[in-house]
């Protein structure tokens, strides 16, 4: 009988002594979920340790490609809205003035005083500025354009159109501010020989929408200031669709009838690139922003 007791009490402590070796040993698993413990990431500690986590769980990053402007933002400007633009390089609405393509004539100097020109900008911080001829301002078509005129000895200047520049002004000619002439010649020389290309600059700015003094619901002109790329085209949604309006040599686009003033607006540049903005209110000589600007080429 003692015996057998004595074989109870080890078997009893064997059966107990590998149950608790089987606790320690086997992998836990959740109970209430069936799951198997997490495995820490590289270089975190597991669950558990000391200055570690319960479970730590890593979301791929997502790249968004727009960010939403603040609400204050959205509400101050215009909304606007772009189309893809046509394949780049090419400039299907292009007047006389083609990107890629490189001009000849001769530049001069005026005395460009507040910055203001034939095109209506109104005065300039930048003097970096130009009128273009006759010829090659195309009925205000090269207003707003950037172009980098170089000198025959290397120098060059990057302007942009904001005047006239009439005959006697001959194709090719470039009349500059005399800050930008300086640039490339001394100004007692008067004028030099130049080439000049159109540029498609990076710019910090928006495009901004002007309605001219006297615009109203029944009659109204429209320009675009700060564009990138020369301005081909302006149309207002009027009620039969949208409408073209024409372009007077003074750099505004003109509703003789008032179609489309004060509603939606539609512009776009040589390169086919479209932009839709709403919002604009016909306030009279107030330059409205926008949010959006055409692409570079």
């Amino acid at each position: 009988m003692h015996r057998r007791w004595l074989i109870g009490v080890a078997a009893a402590l064997v059966v107990g002594l590998a149950a608790l070796w089987l606790g320690t040993s086997l992998p836990h698993r959740d109970a209430a979920a069936g799951a198997e413990p997490a495995v820490p990431l590289a270089g975190l500690p597991a669950p558990g340790a000391s200055g570690g986590s319960a479970l730590v769980s890593v979301a791929p990053a997502v790249r968004s490609s727009t960010t939403a402007p603040p609400a204050s933002a959205a509400a101050a400007r215009p909304s606007a809205t772009g189309s893809p633009s046509a394949r780049s390089g090419a400039a299907p609405l292009a007047g006389r003035i083609r990107p890629g393509v490189t001009y000849r004539g001769k530049a001069t100097f005026y005395d460009a005083g507040n910055g203001d020109g034939a095109c209506l900008f109104g005065p300039a911080d930048d003097v970096m500025i130009a009128a273009m001829n006759q010829t090659d301002y195309e009925s205000a078509r090269a207003c707003g354009a950037y172009v980098r005129v170089r000198a025959a000895g290397g120098a060059s200047v990057t302007v942009r159109i904001t005047n006239l520049c009439p005959l006697p002004c001959a194709r090719g000619q470039i009349d500059l501010s005399p800050q930008a002439f300086a640039k490339l010649a001394k100004p007692s020389l008067g004028e030099v020989p130049i080439t000049w290309k159109l540029l498609s600059p990076e710019l910090s700015t928006t495009i901004s929408i002007r309605y001219k003094t006297g615009s109203s619901r029944w009659w109204c002109a429209l320009q675009v200031i700060n564009h990138r790329n020369p301005v081909a085209r302006l149309e207002v949604r009027a009620r039969d669709g949208w409408r073209r309006l024409p372009r007077e040599s003074f750099n505004y686009f003109v509703s003789a009838h008032g179609d489309g003033c004060g509603e939606a607006i539609r512009v776009t540049d040589i390169y086919g690139q479209r932009l839709t903005v709403t919002g604009v209110a016909i306030s009279p000589d107030v330059v409205q922003p926008t949010r959006a600007q055409f692409a570079r080429h």
